[in-house]
């Protein structure tokens, strides 16, 4: 699901992913990240794509709050299987949204 309810500025964190090709216990982990995220402040949505390359994108009010989620106990154990696990490679971008736009096709 596209995230729509978003007023700009507000900032975006892209994750971008190549795994290997044992992911025993890494959907499970996945799952309980967004849950866990979507309970800290200033998180605003979430949007994700795995196929070939796992895109994941969360949106927070601030800078602050990012930092928070990076600090939190339970994201940081999820990192460390990542890097242990899962991850082949991985890419992390913070950008500041300072205007978006979209279309959403409507049926009648």
């Amino acid at each position: 699901m596209i995230v729509t309810n978003l007023k700009p500025p507000y900032f975006a964190v892209i994750f971008s992913t190549i795994v290997e090709d044992s992911l025993e216990g890494y959907l499970e982990t996945a799952d309980r990240m967004e849950e866990l995220a979507k309970q800290q402040n200033g998180f605003l949505g979430m949007e994700s794509a795995r196929t070939e390359i796992g895109i994941t994108v969360s949106y927070w009010q601030t800078e602050e709050d990012i930092i928070a989620w990076k600090n939190n106990i339970e994201h940081t154990e999820a990192r460390i299987l990542g890097r242990e696990k899962w991850y082949k490679q991985y890419q992390l971008r913070i950008c500041k949204v300072e205007r978006e736009y979209g279309f959403k096709k409507f049926s009648l």
